[in-house]
Parts: C-alpha cells; structure tokens; sequence
C-alpha cells in the first residue's frame, strides 16, 4: 500500500477512523489498499489515582469528528469521493450516560484497573464466563468496572440509563442510533461468543439489564445514516453509509493483511499483542487467551500484553536520566552492548501489571539473577528481553491451545530498533515480516466498509493488499538462549505470585507509573 498523495482525483475512497487510546486517526482508502488523505487529533489520557485511567469521553468524540472532518476536506481538496465511513476503537472502554445521553463519568479505559478485587471475584466465583465470553476475568473488562461501580457508586449504577462504549457514543452523536458491534462486545465481558448474544450471569454479576445496552450488530452493519448536523459538521451528504466497524485489536489484523491461518499479528507499540484470526471462536483451557469475534467466520484469539514500549520509556527515566529526554538511540546501544540473556539477568515487565498471559493486576516488575557483575546496559537488554519474552509466552499460549501459527507479520514503533526486531524474532524462534507502507485499525475498518458496500469480496482481500517488505529471521544462537530462558521466566509469575499479593495487600501495589 502506498502513503497518502497518491492521485485521488475522481477516486472512490472509503475513510476508516480509530479512536486509539491517545489519539483518533482518520485515513481515506480505495479498493486497492492505497492511502489518499489522512488526519488525526490527540487527546489526554489522565490518572487522577493509582490505578485510574480516564478520558473526557465529550473530548474524545470532538477529536474524533475533528480528524474525520479534517481527512473528508483532504479527499475534496483532491477531487475525490467519500463511499463510505467506518469505524474502529479501543476495546473495553465505558461510561455511563445519564436521561438525556450525557455522560454521568469519566470514560474509563481498558488500562483503568480499579475493578482489581471484582475480576478476582469474577476468576473465582464464575469460572465458566470466560469460557462463554471469550474475555478473560480482569480489570480491563466492563464486566467487572461495573461490578465496581455497584460496590463503589451504587447510585451511578442506579441513575445511569445506559452503559456503553466510545465507539458507541461517536456513533450515536453521528447517527443517533445505539448499537455496538460483536467484536466490541466481546471484549466486554458480558456477550456470549456460541450465539452472539448478552449472557445473563454476566448481566447479574455486572448489575446491569439488556435495555441499559446497545443493540447487539455485525461489524459490517450500518446503524443509520448521518444526522443533518454530524453531516453538515463533516461535510459528508447525510445518505453516506457509515458502518459500525470493530475493536482495534482485531482490525489490527485486517490491517496487516494477517487474515489467513495460521498468520498471526504482532505488534510492540505502548503496549504489546499477539493475535491469529481463526474460523471458529476458540478458548484457552487454560485462560491465557482471549478470543473476540469480527464477522461471521471471523474470530481472533491472542493475548496483549500492558508493558512494551513504556518498559523502555521507564528505563530511560530510571536507569539513564542522563541520556535525556529523547535518549531511546543510546539506550538501545547500550542495550546491543549485553550478550542475549544479558548475562542470567531476567526482568518481569511487569510495570503497569499485566494482561496475557496470566490475566492479572496484581504483578509489578522485578528484576531476578541480579548480581555484582551488572550494570545498567544489563538492565535496559533485560527489560527489553522481558517484553520478548511476554509475547513468547502468548506465542506457546496459542499452540497450546491447539493453533498453528506458522507466519508472523510485526508492526508497531519497536520496529525502528534494528536490535529489537532481531530480538523479537530470536524471542519468539520465527522469522518476522515487516508490512511494506501503511497498516493500522483504520485501514481495516476501511475495508470492513468495502465488503459491507460490495466493493470487496470479503476481508481476505487484505491478504493481497499488504505486501510484506523486510524479513528478520532468528539467529539459532540466541533463539536457543531464549528458548532456554523462557521457563524460568514462565515459572517466576507463579513463583512471586505470593509477594505481588502481599504488596497489593500492604498498599504498596497501587503505585502504578504513568501510562
């Protein structure tokens, strides 16, 4: 695919919007996967206490329309034609709107862990629900932030007329119709994967009723058209298709073109994921994987993992203020300083706890093997080895569970380090093929909007569209020490589960750093 400024004159162009967790990016695409016209808008991500993490949800759905009107000016500046609209976003957001539909809280996002003590008792006393939902029981899920809300503002739960998601808000300030699509949904929490449908145990665990929801419809749907002002706002006509579109980790998929089996998506940005799409919904025995739905046949099973680049972030700050503010370049050469395994020294990631595989906010990081004989180069390799080895782990998940995963397509801003694309790729044994020109949820909500609107057979049309540029394959050396590390590293999670829970326990477990 190539980058925007390609001619768009008399081009017919679908836009995909995603409302990330920092910023809405809107990007203009045709049938053929190139990029026209792109715009995007930040906004803030907040912390108001340990373990908080909220956003002004009017903030967030003004930046979202800005970027989307911004990219509609771009496409007929160009001479070219909007066919459709779709949408992408973060999954496991909520607030609650009050009799009129204004927000009566913040919007909590998937990094909001207060909800702890309700996914422990969620893991505890409805063992099936994961199993049902596909989402396993942690503080990320709206199906425990609810269950919050009802221990700790029971008069929120009571006054709120509905619960929903951002993506889900945007879309009724542009259409004014409530629905929310499956893939969403099922990263609630609270939809069943075998019928698509809301669960009642979860319902009754949340303290929520099926009328307080959206309407439950395909990725592919289109709710409604524009309202007069949302498309006078735009300057779209009001008839423009605008389709519902799905979560951001499965679009991520779409948007690598990793739609085939056995290819799988892996990216290293704040954060970190692997994810495979699958024919039929699939669940860990064990817990250790999600799996969301995204359009009829369409199902994605991983796990994300909270701590990627921000482990970097943090090293630079802690480990090496006097690099600067700016001082990834050298932190990164001092990292290539350290043999792989960095000497017997292992970091846990675990600094803003942890999603796959173990479920949990309970862990913080640790360093284990420290000795005399280390220095800080040691510990920058070893918290980037940890990230490596996090998503090794959600790797062996995965064919645990019985998936073959034979082709590995990375994105993300890791992919600037040479070192850290070859050490992902000796992390996970498998060779890493980096997509060629634009990828991302936007894109693949764009071609959601392309099969809803015929102008695509199906998504697989992805698989031709995103052409693979670099290959970094593993080297047998470090791969075997790799391999050989991740036991110890699988084995020190239950190993310190105790001390993670006696720190939460003293107080000294909500200290979280900024996201």
């Amino acid at each position: 695919m190539s980058a925007p400024g390609a001619r768009t004159a008399g081009a017919e162009l679908v836009l995909g919007v995603d409302v990330g967790t920092t910023s809405a990016k809107a990007g203009a695409f045709d049938r053929h996967g190139t990029e026209h016209a792109a715009a995007e808008r930040p906004y803030a991500l907040r912390e108001p206490r340990p373990g908080w993490a909220v956003q002004d949800p009017e903030e967030v759905v003004r930046a979202a329309i800005a970027a989307l009107a911004g990219a509609v000016r771009a496409v007929r500046e160009r001479g070219g034609r909007v066919a459709a609209v779709a949408f992408s976003s973060a999954m496991h957001s909520l607030v609650a709107l009050d009799a009129r539909d204004r927000p009566l809280t913040e919007l909590l996002t998937w990094a909001d862990t207060r909800a702890f003590a309700q996914a422990e008792r969620l893991r505890a006393e409805h063992p099936g629900l994961h199993a049902r939902t596909g989402t396993p029981p942690h503080p990320m899920a709206p199906v425990a932030k609810l269950a919050w809300f009802g221990e700790h503002d029971p008069s929120t739960l009571r006054d709120a007329r509905r619960w929903v998601g951002i993506k889900e808000l945007l879309l009724a300030r542009l259409t004014g119709a409530w629905a929310v699509d499956h893939s969403v949904a099922s990263g609630t929490g609270l939809m069943r994967l075998a019928d698509l449908d809301w669960d009642e145990e979860a319902l009754q665990f949340a303290g929520v009723r099926p009328e307080q929801l959206s309407a439950l419809v395909a990725a592919t749907a289109q709710p409604g058209e524009l309202t007069a002002g949302a498309a006078g706002e735009l300057g779209l006509p009001a008839a423009t298709p605008v389709v519902v579109g799905a979560g951001d980790g499965p679009l991520a998929n779409l948007g690598v073109g990793a739609v085939r089996p056995g290819v799988a998506a892996c990216s290293i940005g704040t954060s970190g994921a692997l994810r495979l799409m699958v024919e039929r919904p699939v669940v860990d025995p064990a817990g250790r994987l999600f799996c969301y739905a995204l359009t009829p046949g369409r199902w994605v099973v991983g796990g994300a993992i909270n701590n990627g680049g921000v482990v970097l972030q943090w090293a630079g700050e802690a480990l090496a203020p006097d690099l600067g503010a700016h001082a990834e370049p050298e932190l990164l050469a001092l990292a290539a300083r350290v043999p792989p395994g960095s000497d017997g020294l292992v970091m846990l990631p675990y600094l803003l706890s942890e999603r796959a595989p173990h479920w949990s906010a309970l862990p913080h990081g640790a360093y284990v093997g420290l000795t005399r004989a280390h220095r800080r180069e040691h510990l920058v390799r070893a918290a980037l080895e940890g990230v490596c080895q996090q998503l090794a782990l959600v790797l062996a998940s995965l064919r645990d569970a019985g998936n073959e995963v034979r082709e590995i397509r990375a994105t993300g801003g890791f992919a600037r380090s040479e070192l850290w694309k070859q050490m992902l790729a000796d992390a996970l044994g498998m060779d890493l093929a980096f997509p060629a020109g634009h990828e991302g949820s936007a894109f693949g909500a764009a071609l959601l909007a392309m099969e809803a609107l015929g102008m695509v057979d199906s998504i697989d049309h992805a698989a031709g569209l995103v052409a693979t540029g670099e290959v970094v394959r593993p080297e047998p050396a470090a791969a075997g020490t790799y391999a050989g590390l991740l036991p110890v590293v699988a084995g020190l999670y239950d190993a310190l589960e105790p001390s993670f829970r006696l720190l939460r326990e003293r107080g000294a477990g909500d200290a979280r750093g900024s996201l």
